[in-house]
């Protein structure tokens, strides 16, 4: 079937060999006896989700958590060949799966290549062990050293490294070396966000409702020079901002990504997984417990599925807007017009003109994009269009 429309898979592997004390995704640490019995309800469901995708073809697949990397690696083969089995993965598709250092052996990086893997994104955050330890990582610097080495020797050319700004006790002079470290690596891309304490973390019990702890976070005027440095240090050594918190070296921008802020439809598989198919916004059920015990009959993954909500031409609008923006390539009033059948400016105008007048938006119809001020104030301009 030629011209099948474009579909990308997130799999949630929910496992982690120890939480962090920042982290609020769905991840949770068990015994390896329930992480098989979750490879193989993740199998069935994969197996039986494909069914519904038939007219699409899978051009990326981001296998993420938790840490996916602490899953058995013939846990992983097993998940993967049904991927392969049973849905049309484009020849060149992008497949990324995240790591944590300290996790990764010779042998799984080896089934990882071998189930078609291509893509590694390993989970640094800093290079200092001290801000490491109380982050609540497993690993050191050194950790991470030999996990890298490993994933080159493994003939893996397309490496992440996930770095974090404003955590506790961070100095400008400790995130330039976090940074300066890692560029002497070479990875293909860098994401680089500022830490966000969110609610229901240990973070949040000590920074968030007391505000007090120590060693502090840094200031507000030292997480914004942090965030001024990071791009200008990234851009010196050949990387390129395409998106708010991500840099790559030219032509190896996430594939993955880039569809979700463009507006692909994409299909999650396993716990607590989103998905947009079809005009449809959905998730998975989220307690693991639930998931295990669904029964796998005709109604399965159905029976798994919830908050269903069907998007609205004005929610795609919205979505358009404020998730293209975040590239820092913008948006096409061409593009919209072609998607929505409307005029850009006759829908968002006023916005456009707001943020433009604010010194926000770049506006070259009829393209528009996020300025340097709005990229750094991108919460407020984002939230413009909704």
């Amino acid at each position: 079937m030629k011209n099948k429309k474009q579909l990308e898979l997130y799999i949630h592997i929910p496992f982690c060999a120890r939480k962090c004390e920042y982290c609020d995704f769905l991840s949770f640490v068990t015994p390896m006896s329930v992480q098989r019995a979750y490879a193989e309800k993740l199998t069935e469901e994969i197996i039986a989700e494909s069914t519904g995708v038939k007219d699409y073809q899978v051009s990326t697949i981001f296998i993420g958590g938790g840490t996916p990397s602490v899953l058995p690696s013939d846990c992983m083969e097993q998940i993967m060949a049904a991927v392969w089995q049973h849905y049309d993965v484009k020849e060149d598709a992008e497949i990324t799966i995240e790591a944590n250092p300290g996790t990764l052996t010779e042998e799984k990086l080896k089934i990882y290549r071998m189930a078609g893997i291509n893509r590694i994104s390993l989970g640094l955050q800093s290079a200092d062990d001290w801000e490491l330890r109380l982050l609540g990582r497993i690993h050191t610097y050194d950790d991470f050293l030999k996990s890298f080495q490993r994933v080159r020797l493994a003939g893996f050319d397309n490496v992440n490294v996930d770095l974090m700004s404003a955590l506790p006790g961070q100095t400008m002079e400790s995130w330039e070396k976090t940074m300066k470290k890692v560029l002497m690596l070479r990875p293909e891309h860098i994401s680089a966000y500022s830490l966000i304490v969110e609610p229901g973390t240990p973070f949040y019990d000590k920074y968030g409702c007391l505000g007090e702890a120590y060693p502090p976070l840094p200031d507000e005027d030292t997480e914004r020079e942090m965030y001024y440095m990071t791009e200008q240090i990234l851009l010196d050594h050949g990387y390129e901002r395409y998106e708010i918190s991500n840099y790559s070296r030219p032509g190896k921008e996430c594939r993955h990504n880039i569809g979700y802020w463009t507006g692909v439809d994409y299909l999650g598989l396993g716990l607590g997984a989103s998905s947009y198919v079809s005009g449809y916004r959905f998730r998975k059920e989220c307690d693991l417990s639930v998931y295990l015990d669904i029964h796998t009959g005709k109604e399965f993954p159905g029976n798994l599925y919830r908050d269903i909500n069907f998007l609205t031409t004005k929610e795609k609008m919205e979505e358009f807007m404020f998730l293209g923006l975040r590239m820092t390539k913008g948006v096409s009033g061409s593009s919209f017009a072609e998607k929505f059948g409307h005029n850009m400016w006759n829908i968002y105008g006023k916005q456009i003109e707001k943020l433009e007048k604010e010194g926000l938006l770049e506006v070259r119809k009829p393209e528009i994009k996020l300025t340097s001020k709005g990229i750094d104030l991108s919460n407020y301009a984002l939230s413009q269009f909704i």
